[in-house]
């Protein structure tokens, strides 16, 4: 019964960066793995990013590798995804969610709100 609450995104040019946050709510947040994803419009939802409950492992996309990074806050119930040297291709809806147990996570529940990302040329 999380509750997700995404916020951060705006319009950036490109080459930029921004930090989404997700605060979630409830005292059992660090027992749940995290992810972001993302949907552009007219496509699937994408993977991003994904952390593990502890933030000790961590898994990035290939597309923003070396670009994007997922880090969580347990103290602060809040999960976090640094962007730089953002791309026009990166805009999209930027969503978190809460995993299933296990790892990888077999799933994702919990979604938040989503936040808009527009990468401006």
């Amino acid at each position: 019964q999380v509750q997700l609450v995404e916020s951060g995104g705006g319009l950036v040019q490109a080459g930029g960066s921004l930090r989404l946050s997700c605060a979630a709510s409830g005292r059992t947040f660090s027992s749940y793995s995290m992810g972001w994803f993302r949907q552009a419009p007219g496509k699937e939802r994408e993977f991003v990013a994904a952390i593990s409950w502890s933030g000790s492992r961590t898994y990035h996309a290939d597309s923003v590798k070396g670009r994007f990074t997922i880090s969580r806050d347990n103290a602060k119930n809040t999960v976090y995804l640094q962007m730089n040297s953002l791309k026009p291709e990166d805009t999209a809806v930027y969503y978190c969610a809460a995993g299933h147990p296990g790892w990888p996570p077999p799933g994702f529940g919990s979604w938040g709100q989503g936040t808009q990302v527009t990468v401006s040329s």
